[in-house]
């Protein structure tokens, strides 16, 4: 389905408007400049999405539960007497810049 044009769009604005005017409607004129505030205000009841403050739930007791468990995730657990692996050295191939290889080192890690 293909999208009006912004000239379709119009058009059709302005047939409602004429609906509008021909069934009693009126358009209001507001003079240059004035604001749509009262009085530096805005009008309190058409502002529906203004309710009062709600009291908050503290929950510092569920953040320090869920930092206690990511701690724990992140700790490295090792079994009771184990011994850690010497380091060994590793092989690392040279690669040139075209991705082929050139040689292998021995790396000590």
């Amino acid at each position: 389905m293909k999208r009006p044009t912004k000239a379709e769009i119009r058009r059709q604005l302005d047939q409602q408007v004429d609906q509008y005017l021909q069934h009693g409607g009126e358009v209001k004129q507001v003079q240059r400049g004035e604001s749509g505030l009262d009085n530096g205000r805005y009008d309190e009841r058409t502002l529906a999405f203004e309710k009062p403050r709600e009291e908050r739930t503290p929950v510092d007791e569920v953040l320090q539960a869920i930092d206690k468990r990511r701690q724990e995730q992140k700790a490295p657990k090792k079994p009771a007497g184990s011994r850690t692996r010497s380091k060994r050295p590793r092989k690392k191939i040279i690669y040139d810049d075209f991705g082929e290889p050139l040689r292998v080192v021995w790396v000590d890690e």
